[in-house]
């Protein structure tokens, strides 16, 4: 009985894993991935915490059981998160990677801005929050890479 319980366990863990792609902070480690894996990268601008689009899109559509599944299969997600409040500050290295990527990808400073790169880091496409399903982002994501 124990085993069955601690197998059940490990299924329910590797599941969850599976489904559970982790967002990239760093541009060379994304590049690494999209081209050992043969996917393109999804960059998304953010201000987690005082742009409301941002939160609305993090909910509605990253944080989606359907875009999960879907990105994990064809994406590698790259974030760079400007927050404002000093308790959500970043580390000094990973604000300078961000201040980059945005020097790069995003000179007008928008936000949230959502760039779809190819896994050398040339621009495929660029959105921003839409009032869509899961499913309907993913399709306009894909239409954006032409």
């Amino acid at each position: 009985m124990k085993k069955i319980f601690l197998l059940n366990i490990c299924l329910l863990f590797s599941v969850f894993l599976v489904n559970a792609q982790e967002w990239e902070t760093d541009l060379e480690q994304a590049k690494k991935i999209a081209a050992q894996e043969n996917r393109d990268i999804i960059l998304v601008f953010q201000g987690s915490d005082w742009c409301a689009p941002c939160i609305k899109l993090d909910h509605e559509i990253w944080s989606s059981k359907t875009f999960k599944t879907y990105a994990n299969e064809h994406y590698v997600l790259l974030k760079a998160d400007f927050p404002r409040r000093q308790k959500n500050a970043l580390d000094p290295e990973q604000q300078a990677k961000n201040n980059k990527l945005a020097e790069i990808y995003n000179k007008q400073g928008y936000f949230p801005f959502v760039v779809i790169l190819d896994k050398s880091g040339k621009v495929l496409g660029k959105t921003g929050y839409k009032k869509m399903t899961p499913e309907e982002y993913i399709k306009h994501l894909n239409a954006l890479k032409g």
